[in-house]
């Protein structure tokens, strides 16, 4: 099963990069994107939310502030953890893959049954909830 997990993350991860391309993003920077739309978040609730570290955020952070799709904004209840904002141009670029996305995602669903949906999702739900209470390797 874990095999199978790791298969279907990384078809995912090429899907969202193929959805991504076209407004100039790769998976990570739009799911960092979509994380801080809305709301400015730290890099290190950003890092939580996705459950990932936040090293790996901060790279991603970074370079979307580099590229005008993100920016640094000082943060009312930290001195040195500045907020994260989507710019304008981030939002328009996150606004374009979710037009996509809507579609492929739409276009998959049709392809598999309502009971297999609820069947793999309430799946990995127990999955996530295994590991979770499982200590580290």
């Amino acid at each position: 099963m874990i095999i199978e997990v790791f298969r279907a993350n990384g078809a995912l991860l090429a899907a969202g990069d193929d959805l991504a391309r076209p407004a100039g993003l790769t998976s990570a920077r739009w799911q960092v994107l979509g994380v801080i739309d809305g709301e400015p978040r730290t890099v290190a609730e950003a890092a939580r939310t996705m459950g990932l570290r936040r090293q790996s955020v901060q790279q991603t952070a970074d370079s979307l502030v580099a590229d005008g799709l993100a920016a640094y904004r000082d943060n009312p209840r930290h001195r040195r953890a500045k907020l994260l904002a989507a710019t304008p141009a981030g939002l328009r670029a996150l606004a374009d893959v979710e037009r996509r996305h809507a579609a492929w995602a739409d276009a998959l669903a049709a392809r598999l049954s309502p009971a297999d949906i609820a069947a793999a999702t309430a799946a990995l739900q127990h999955l996530a909830t295994a590991l979770d209470q499982e200590p580290s390797a």
